[in-house]
């Protein structure tokens, strides 16, 4: 039995349910559209049932007064880690991000800022326990590892939400932390953007909406779309898997669906250099001992994300745009299968930064 936090099953294996039967159902069956068709109102009005539903993190703490984004510390934690503490108007509180230092910063390097998945814990980012300090160890880039924004697709909601609070995560990476950054770290102002999961989908969400800002993306199983049957449905599946309700972030209906889908405004991507890979949804090396919720919950959702893959894929090709997409021959929704692309989307996007 897989649990959540209530005791229950899992949000994640909740969500491969939900995806099985929408897969068996036709709607990732088909050849996968270039274009975003409106959802029909059962998909629209989606919320993951509430025993399916994973109990999200305690609320962050706000403070009235900020008026300014601003450094508040900068704690070296070793020779090439820092933990930097910002006072964020956006999303009214103090938020941290972890850095990691070039190798050689004896002249400006550019930034490489890094999303998480669903779960992004508050207080750190899971690519620090993922490989990513070990990989970058002797890259001559400044990574700063975004933490928080547990189900809030980093996006600025229109409302407060109950369960996971007051998200305005676009203005804060695109306005505030860019900036401060720079500034703090003395960097070359060439930026990418990478990310895993939810984090893939928000990264190109991120790109597509602020072009000016990003020379480069990268996105490790994602889903692109918003404003399609599935893409709605990811989105949607993510939020109230955390108890969120995405009425909130975006009004049914509304035209944020649409201005938030990568497929649909896959335009702005055009001089980006852009790298995505996915797996097939089978078990693989980082599965010696398969388990039920290998196979069916990081399976089931691990395909998903390849149908969406293939989805954006096929919208870059309509337009012209190259990018570098890996099909993996194996490989479930999970942390070792994202690790192991450090190394091979960092000639691509390594040379998207000028290195």
């Amino acid at each position: 039995m897989i649990q959540n936090r209530r005791g229950r099953v899992v949000g994640m294996a909740g969500a491969a349910l939900i995806a099985s039967m929408l897969l068996s159902g036709g709607i990732a069956g088909a050849a996968p559209d270039t274009g975003s068709e409106g959802a029909d109102d059962a998909i629209r009005g989606f919320t993951t049932p509430e025993f399916l539903q994973d109990e999200p993190q305690p609320l962050p703490l706000t403070r009235d007064g900020i008026s300014a984004a601003a450094v508040v510390e900068n704690q070296q934690i070793s020779e090439q880690v820092r933990k930097i503490t910002i006072a964020s108007p956006a999303l009214g509180r103090d938020v941290t991000v972890d850095v990691l230092l070039p190798a050689d910063n004896s002249v400006p390097r550019p930034v490489l800022y890094m999303l998480d998945g669903v779960d992004a814990p508050d207080d750190y980012s899971k690519w620090m326990i993922n490989g990513a300090p070990e990989f970058f160890a002797d890259k001559n880039v400044n990574v700063v590892l975004v933490n928080g924004g547990e189900a809030s697709m980093y996006t600025d909601w229109e409302q407060e939400d109950p369960e996971l609070g007051w998200n305005q995560w676009e203005t804060y990476l695109t306005q505030e932390l860019p900036a401060l950054i720079d500034a703090e770290l003395g960097t070359s102002g060439v930026r990418g953007i990478a990310g895993n999961s939810m984090g893939a989908q928000a990264a190109l969400m991120t790109v597509t909406r602020n072009p000016e800002l990003y020379s480069a993306v990268a996105g490790f199983s994602g889903c692109y779309s918003a404003s399609d049957p599935m893409g709605m449905l990811t989105t949607r599946s993510t939020v109230t898997a955390r108890g969120g309700d995405p009425d909130n972030m975006w009004a049914p209906g509304g035209p944020a669906w649409e201005q938030h889908d990568s497929v649909v405004n896959a335009e702005a991507l055009r001089g980006k250099t852009i790298y995505l890979s996915v797996g097939n949804g089978a078990v693989g090396r980082h599965e010696p001992n398969p388990t039920l919720s290998n196979v069916v919950a990081g399976g089931v959702l691990e395909g998903g994300a390849n149908y969406c893959t293939r989805s954006m894929d096929a919208r870059l090709g309509e337009l012209g745009i190259p990018a570098v997409i890996d099909y993996e021959p194996e490989g479930i929704h999970a942390w070792g299968y994202w690790t192991d692309q450090l190394p091979k989307m960092w000639p691509t996007i390594s040379a998207g930064l000028g290195l």
